[in-house]
This record gives C-alpha cells, structure tokens and sequence, in this order.
C-alpha cells in the first residue's frame, strides 16, 4: 500500500465527504509504486472545479487553470493541485487542446494521459486502478504511450520529449513503437515552445539514464539544437579520443555530476569542434580554437532557448575555457582562479574530468594527473591566510594608495592592479603593511627624489 500523507488524505476526506471522487493520480502513485517519497500530489476528481471550491471551502485555494479544471490548495504539507476528470478535445496546434470536457468517468481521464507509467491512480482504499499496463511497465522498466504513440505525439508534441526526459530520470528503456514514432515525428517539436522545450532537455540532461537516451534519440535532440547534428559520426582522426563527438558528447555528460550547469556544458562543449576541424600533414585531426567557437554558438543556442542569463553565461565560460590545460604552477592556478573565480574554477575542474573519461587509457591517466595537480594548486591557492583573487580582496584600496601621495584618478587603478598582479605572482603576501611598503616603493621609483609628483 502506499502511505498518503495527511494533507492529501484531509483533502481526500472532504471531497468524499461533499460525494464526490477524488483519488490519488498520476506521478505520485508511479513514485510510490517505486517506492520513492513523490515529490509533490496530484488529485483528480469529479466535482467541477466550483464544487471543488465549495468542499474545501476552509482552504487557502488558488484558481490556477479552471479552464483546464484545475484548484490548487494551498495546504501545510505543501500545494495540492485537484483537477477534475476531464477528456481533452481536438489538438489544432500540436500542443494544446483545443477544448476541454469535463467527465464523470476515472477511467476517462486516464485514457488521456501521456504514459502508461503516469496513467494510474490510488482508489479509496488505497487500491491501484492500473487500466493501461503501467505496473507491468513499471516492473519491465519502460516508458510507453496510453494507446497509440502517433496519436498521443500528434495531440502533443511535447510529450516526444518527455518520453526521453521520464527514459532518462527512472533510466528506464522506451517501448519500441513509442521509441520509433518519436523518432519519426521529431519534427512536430518545431511547433513547441523554446521555454518548455529547454525545460525537458534540462530534466532529461540530469538523469542518471542521460548518457544513454542521448546516444539513442540523437536525431530528436539534433532537432531542438540542429547545430549539435554534425557530431554524429564525426570521426575525429586524434589519437587523443576514441569515439565520434557526438558518443563522446554523451559519454561525458554522463561523466558530469548530475547537476544542470554541468551537463549543459558538456552536452554543448564540444559543439564547435566540427566547424574547427582540419587535418595536418599525417592526417592527424585537431580542433585548434573551439572552444571559443563552441562558447559563440553556446550563446546562441541558450539564447533561444530562453536559458536563464546565469546558467548561460557560466556555461559559455566553461567552453570557452574547458580546452586550455590545467595549470601546473601555482602562478597560474592563482591567475586561472582570479580570472574564473572560485565557483567557475571548481567547475572547470569538474568538466575537464567529465571530458576526460572518454579517452584512450594512457591518455586518461596522464590527463588525470594533471587535473589532480590542478585541484591541489586550487586547494592551496584558497587557504592561505588572506586569499586574494581580485582587486577588491586586496587588503588595501584607492584610499590607501591616494594616502600615499598618488593623485585621484587612473594612477591609482594602476597601482592596485600592479600590486594585485605580484600577489597572484606570489611575490607579496596580501598583508596591509607589506602592500603599503610595496606601493610606497614604486611610487618612489616612479618620481625619484627631488622631482615633482
């Protein structure tokens, strides 16, 4: 049995109570059924969304799709969303319906949702109304259509998506004939909006079934960013990698810590690699330069994907630093973090080992030590006593240095970036005292005695 928490169940009661329907639906019992903790509950019901107003009357309710027959409540084990059992009309614009009917039968409104696996419901006593397959979908691990996958594709084509984004996050295989129409119907995807589109990639990118469902579905994820379809087969002629770029694409969002930044970089590191591809005289490929290149076409791609600005910015930051070698001296680790600063250089750390996990083994090895030396540089850079990665972090500022006889103005900008720059070198502590001997220094190197300042 699955246990309900008591929000749900107190809001279960009342519509019960009024004489109405009301069951547990959808993800929360394919959670459950898994035994997983659902992350949030859905209810379906039949009273009409005004009925539904009036049974929970002594709720916090908020109206948010009575067009659709969605109430959300407002509860203190979190928001609740009830919706009336419904029957979705015609699909004119492959994404919404067109209308909407309110029904009196369970059964109905299941037979309009997506997956088998999101088609089941909690009955009264806590009983699993499975009309479609989703237990044994569930146990055989397999994401398949409610009926047939050209209609279920045809009425929303962003359920294409889903199915890999649900194949992804429960690492679940896609049935067949679901897998194959929504390879073939890829192009209905152009009808759906950027916003939801980068929605689902985000949640099919951290899966743990990730890696996978790209090497399988990449013509569905060539159509939301056609400038990754080069990669298939790109044979790279490098001693330096085993794979074509697009399996090692997938190969190293796998490898990436499950988290958004991480995997959209390394889904898009690699996206300039064929526009920077030659090869010399042995025939040896090399990529001179795409990292800068893949940081451009990265920004057009989140760009129009509606990212949001943080996410895209840090991710044009790691490619377009993620083919420079680690730094093997701590002047250049300093100067690497004062550059990236402390969370971006982790970061990078974090893709190079990404990239580096589809390599040929001696490859792997060797590069493993030097993003080892990396992070040990980084560590020691980040405790010492006063670390100092800008300007700002000086121990002194333009007060000091306009205390010492430098006039306002870029004179003494001048002076704090060259002291910054020898404490990156190591040549001084960032300690007040020995900045201020060290700025009163080249003050006097710069207007020698007896000379006018």
């Amino acid at each position: 049995m699955i246990p309900i928490p008591p929000h749900v169940d107190m809001l279960l009661a009342a519509l019960r109570r009024a004489g109405y329907e009301a069951c547990p639906v959808g993800g929360c019992v394919r959670d459950g059924l898994m035994g997983r903790e659902p992350a949030d509950w859905d209810l379906a019901t039949s009273a009409l969304p005004e009925q539904t107003e009036a049974a929970l009357a002594g709720y916090r309710l908020v109206e948010t799709g009575l067009k659709h027959g969605t109430v959300t409540a407002l509860t203190a084990g979190g928001p609740v969303e009830i919706t009336t059992f419904r029957a979705d009309g015609t699909y004119r614009d492959g994404r919404h319906p067109d209308s909407v009917a309110f029904v009196p039968s369970l059964a109905e409104d299941l037979a309009r949702r997506d997956f088998t696996v999101n088609a089941m419901a909690l009955g009264p006593a806590g009983e699993v109304i499975d009309l479609f397959g989703g237990r044994e979908d569930l146990k055989a691990e397999v994401i398949r259509c409610v009926g047939e996958p050209a209609r279920r594709f045809g009425e929303d084509a962003l359920r294409i998506l889903r199915a890999l984004r649900f194949a992804s996050k429960l690492d679940f295989s896609v049935e067949p004939e679901t897998a194959r129409r929504a390879l073939a119907d890829r192009a209905l995807l152009d009808r759906v909006s950027r916003e939801r589109v980068m929605a689902e990639l985000s949640g099919i990118l951290i899966g743990p079934g990730a890696g996978r469902v790209l090497r399988q579905y990449g013509p569905v994820i060539f159509q939301v960013i056609p400038e990754l379809a080069p990669q298939a087969g790109f044979d790279q002629k490098n001693p330096h990698h085993i794979h074509d770029i697009w399996t090692h694409t997938a190969m190293a969002v796998d490898a990436a810590a499950p988290e958004p930044v991480l995997r959209l970089t390394m889904l898009l590191h690699d996206v300039g690699k064929p526009a920077a591809f030659f090869t010399d005289e042995a025939g040896v490929g090399h990529f001179y330069g795409h990292g800068e290149t893949g940081a451009e076409m990265a920004e057009g791609i989140l760009r129009r994907l509606r990212c949001d600005t943080a996410t895209r910015e840090r991710v044009c930051l790691l490619i377009r630093n993620h083919d420079i070698k680690p730094p093997k001296t701590p002047r250049a680790a300093r100067r690497l973090l004062a550059r990236l600063g402390e969370d971006a250089a982790r970061q990078l750390g974090a893709c190079w080992r990404a990239d580096n996990a589809d390599r040929p083994a001696a490859v792997r090895a060797r590069n493993m030590a030097l993003i080892d030396e990396w992070e040990k540089l980084l560590a020691e850079a980040l405790a010492g006593p006063a670390p100092c990665f800008s300007v700002k972090s000086l121990a002194v500022d333009g007060r000091d240095i306009m205390a010492l006889g430098v006039p306002e103005g870029p004179a003494v900008g001048q002076a704090l970036e060259a002291l910054f720059s020898r404490v990156l070198d190591g040549e001084l502590a960032n300690r007040r005292e020995e900045l201020l001997e060290a700025a009163r220094d080249m003050i006097e190197d710069c207007n020698p005695r007896g000379t006018d300042v």
